[in-house]
């Protein structure tokens, strides 16, 4: 008898297409997509769309609807919750007390509009059996830190005149991302807290001059301690007050669009700050009102709280997160931050995931993962160019592959193992004993079916504790011979690697490059947040843009060939083409592969300068476009004939292969475009 495929049927389908080694899980991957349909379907109850539904920061928080102030809150395990600050002298009035409305828990107070001004600052105060507590809203759009006692609150924020978008989103959805990864607070010069102001006065015309594309802001959400670097999070709804207001926010990301940039945000979903005034631990005096009870809901190694995502009220509380930003901010996509941490129960933790058991076993939390999917397909329905990109370390198949195919839905995800792979080689290996073909292997491997965009190093390597890549190069030499007429053997060798690592990574990337601000031109010095240890300080919470900006620097040589290499990449069409191998010699130290017409030829040897290196090309004629040994990058000039003359690829004596023999100087990279096929 013929049956009628189901949506679901061809959706498993396609995953096992494109993943054969999914074969024996087929009926667990069937099982999920039929979850995450019920679980939509529990949420909306047909009676809605899931943009619909995404609207609790609408119907929570503090607004202003038909003349009059009406706030509410969800605590279902609270006795008594009265609404205090600056308007009741912070005592409890039993005009300010809120009343229970329903079933579910959700508190309401509506109070005249002369009760509250616009920079009143408010908590509420929850009594519970057993227990009270002050706390700050879940749904608080604007929370501020007193500046002498250093506490919390929420504050009253209605300007009377709204904010005026200036700038349409950019037309550059097709291009492929190149994010310039930055923190507001620590970009600028000096020793202190930078504003949204600053940043885009002073930093997006830094961003568009370098040639990047998208703009990845950290630490947007409210966080109480700012050496947690944004990622524990405790207003979720909240931009920072460090960093100014709302406005002031809305107004960077307006100047972005306005300069060519689409901007996204950081989007931390896989847990929450464990404070209990500031965050939402422990909100209505429960242990599980948004999180699992007991050691589950409690991060081992973050000391944060984890999210319960069966709860109804939960989704309800993040999908609505996601709609938030997209609308009141005009983002243009999320990174979502700790992606392996939430789906698996032992959040990756000493799990290498060298088998497909790994994704299907017990410890996979599967209510994460639907989570995950209805965000993706929530933010694709209300804003169909939105991007989104999943910092995952697992490899989870289907992760990047769109919902309608039976994938997680994420545009990208990033390939964590690069950086890992150049953080061993730099710390662990001896240049004479980097190997080839596993350096091509550790870069290529990704999966055919999904969007990756690589990186060479993050934030993630410039903390305190760990190393940016020019340090790990370079060490306190580069405290003392930076300047451009210092020829010194280490400052060489590291400017070197340098730009071949960053060309290397963004030549093989599969659909995108990320580079940490300051990251490009080599910046000294690592990040570190004041704290006791360092005695609150600011110094290393920074950026020194200066150095670039001194022509008498070689950090401005670095910043020249990040520059000129973006515009290389952009120019070329680097990404629409397929990589191809062309050859790879561990003793030479040698890689050379073909892309979009382009011949890329990366000599790692310390040394050795090959004068006539063979390589094995498609007949034609190729032109010099792009090497690293330019003068204007800190180079030798060693290949400044190269520049002026054409090459051409042809059989030759006792080889009837097409080829063409090449001057490599040692630690350098030659770019070549075939011109015709002829």
């Amino acid at each position: 008898m013929h049956t009628e495929k189901t949506t679901i049927d061809l959706q498993v389908e396609h995953l096992l297409k494109q993943d054969p080694f999914l074969e024996p899980y087929k009926d667990v991957l069937r099982k999920r997509l039929i979850k995450v349909e019920e679980t939509k379907t529990r949420l909306i109850k047909n009676k809605m769309t899931l943009t619909d539904f995404a609207l609790g920061h609408t119907y929570y928080g503090l607004h202003v609807d038909h003349g009059e102030w009406v706030f509410r809150e969800w605590a279902p395990n609270a006795d008594a919750i009265f609404f205090m600050g600056d308007m009741t002298d912070w005592e409890e009035r039993p005009y300010f007390a809120l009343r229970c409305i329903n079933k579910n828990g959700d508190w309401e107070l509506r109070l005249p509009l002369k009760e509250l001004t616009h920079g009143d600052h408010y908590r509420l105060r929850i009594y519970w059996k057993g227990g009270v507590g002050d706390r700050i809203p879940a749904y608080s759009q604007r929370v501020v830190q007193d500046e002498q006692t250093l506490i919390f609150n929420a504050q009253v924020w209605h300007p009377e005149t709204p904010f005026r978008w200036q700038h349409q989103v950019p037309e550059i959805f097709s291009e492929p991302p190149l994010i310039y990864e930055a923190h507001i607070g620590m970009a600028q010069e000096e020793a202190r807290i930078g504003t949204y102001r600053e940043f885009a006065e002073n930093v997006i015309p830094r961003i568009v001059k370098a040639g990047y594309n998208t703009l990845q802001l950290m630490g947007l959400q409210e966080h109480p301690y700012y050496g947690s670097f944004g990622y524990q999070v405790s207003s979720f709804f909240a931009a920072s007050s460090r960093f100014g207001s709302p406005e002031d926010l809305k107004m960077l990301i307006d100047t972005a669009h306005g300069a060519g940039l689409r901007v996204i945000m950081d989007l931390i979903h896989s847990h929450s700050v464990s404070n209990e005034v500031e965050g939402l631990s422990r909100f209505d005096g429960t242990d599980c009102q948004y999180f699992h009870a007991g050691p589950r809901g409690r991060h081992p190694a973050w000391d944060s709280r984890c999210f319960d995502y069966a709860k109804p009220q939960v989704l309800h509380f993040l999908l609505s997160n996601c709609r938030f930003w997209l609308d009141m901010y005009h983002l243009d996509g999320f990174r979502f931050d700790g992606i392996t941490s939430m789906l698996y129960l032992h959040h990756g933790l000493g799990h290498a995931f060298t088998n497909y058991d790994d994704y299907f076993d017990e410890v996979l939390d599967d209510e994460a993962l639907i989570y995950l999917t209805l965000a993706n397909k929530l933010i694709h329905e209300l804003t169909p160019m939105a991007m989104t990109i999943a910092e995952d370390m697992s490899g989870l198949p289907g992760l990047a592959v769109p919902v309608e195919e039976g994938g997680v839905g994420f545009d990208f995800r990033f390939a964590m193992g690069v950086p890992d792979y150049w953080i061993q080689l730099t710390k662990d290996t001896r240049d004479e004993d980097w190997p080839m073909a596993h350096l091509w292997y550790e870069l290529t491997n990704r999966r055919p079916d999904e969007k990756t965009i690589s990186y060479a190093e993050s934030h993630d390597q410039a903390l305190v504790g760990d190393q940016t890549l020019i340090f790990r190069l370079m060490g306190d030499a580069m405290y003392h011979h930076m300047n451009v007429s210092d020829n010194h053997l280490i400052i060489d060798r590291g400017m070197s690697l340098h730009k071949m690592i960053r060309l290397l990574t963004l030549a093989t990337a599969g659909h995108g490059y990320l580079n940490f601000m300051g990251n490009e031109f080599g910046h000294p010095e690592w990040i570190d947040f004041p704290r006791r240890e360092n005695n609150w300080s600011y110094l290393y919470a920074r950026r020194q843009w200066h150095l670039m900006d001194d022509p008498s620097l070689k950090y401005s040589q670095l910043a020249c060939f990040d520059r000129d290499m973006i515009q290389f990449a952009k120019a070329y069409g680097l990404f629409e083409g397929s990589l191809r191998l062309v050859h790879t010699h561990n003793d030479d130290k040698i890689i050379a592969f073909e892309r979009n017409q382009l011949v890329f030829a990366f000599n790692f040897h310390l040394q050795e300068s090959f004068t006539d290196y063979f390589l094995y090309l498609p007949f034609g004629r190729y032109e010099w476009v792009f090497d690293s040994d330019n003068h204007r990058y800190g180079g030798h000039g060693r290949l400044d004939d190269a520049r002026r003359g054409l090459f051409e690829s042809r059989p030759g004596k006792d080889r009837p292969e097409s080829g063409l023999s090449l001057y490599l100087p040692s630690r350098t990279v030659l770019v070549l475009s075939r011109q015709d096929n002829t």
